[in-house]
């Protein structure tokens, strides 16, 4: 399960980095706005909120792919970045009410840890 685990955790890699764009530099942008349903207005007045918000995401996305480096040596890396990541969107999920955080965020992170451990 070593290599599907890997797998996932590459992409949840990538995802995080994903956000890292969307939220520090596409914010106020169409794709943005569109991506987290956002008014213009909202979206300009939130828009330093959401770049801070796109490098904690940034640093998930670091922790993943240094724990990654280690192979398996970086297994506590691995499972403690995911563990964050499993937090994170189990609680944006609840104080949102959007259940596509579970999906798009938790969902994965939970698996990929299920995974570390076989």
């Amino acid at each position: 399960m070593s290599l599907a685990s890997n797998i996932l955790i590459t992409f949840i890699a990538l995802l995080h980095i994903y956000f890292l764009v969307l939220e520090m530099f596409l914010w106020d942008k169409p794709l943005g706005m569109k991506t987290f349903g956002l008014s213009k207005e909202f979206a300009a007045a939130s828009k330093v909120l959401a770049a801070n918000q796109g490098l904690y995401n940034g640093f998930l996305a670091a922790g993943l792919l240094w724990g990654l480096s280690f192979g398996v040596s970086g297994f506590y890396i691995k499972v403690f970045f995911l563990s964050c990541i499993l937090i994170a969107g189990i609680y944006g999920a609840y104080s949102t009410g959007r259940k596509k955080i579970l999906v798009i965020q938790a969902i994965p992170a939970g698996i990929a840890l299920a995974l570390l451990h076989f």
